[in-house]
């Protein structure tokens, strides 16, 4: 099963307007886009909120049997949009999901809010 990458689109810097653009909703079209055009696999899925307010914009990463990854405190810019996918394209060939930091782009290597261990397999 491919890496499922989740973007909240309610995630906004604290200091902006609540009217503003949200930034998390840019950077979610942003990843989407970036996947659409380079035929990359993974589904992008907008979350509305994944409590990560203080620390926005937040990313996760998740597949079955893998570990969760969970970022923060990323721009909401092209360029963030191709670390997210590289990072997932790392995260869906890691037989765990193992990301280590020192191989994950630049900007996923700071502003982990957490990693997971991969779910327990139904009974």
């Amino acid at each position: 099963m491919n890496t499922e990458i989740l973007v909240c689109v309610l995630c906004r810097p604290a200091d902006a307007p609540r009217e503003a653009p949200r930034a998390g909703r840019a950077l979610f079209e942003a990843v989407q886009e970036a996947a659409f055009q380079d035929d990359l696999p993974f589904v992008v899925r907008p979350v509305e909120c994944m409590n990560g307010c203080s620390r926005s914009c937040t990313v996760a990463l998740q597949a079955p049997g893998k570990s969760v990854y969970f970022f923060g405190d990323l721009p909401a810019d092209t360029e963030t949009a191709q670390q997210v996918l590289a990072c997932a394209q790392m995260h869906q060939t890691s037989p765990d999901g193992t990301l280590l930091r020192a191989e994950r782009p630049e900007r996923l290597r700071e502003g982990i809010l957490a990693r997971l261990p991969a779910c327990l397999p139904a009974a």
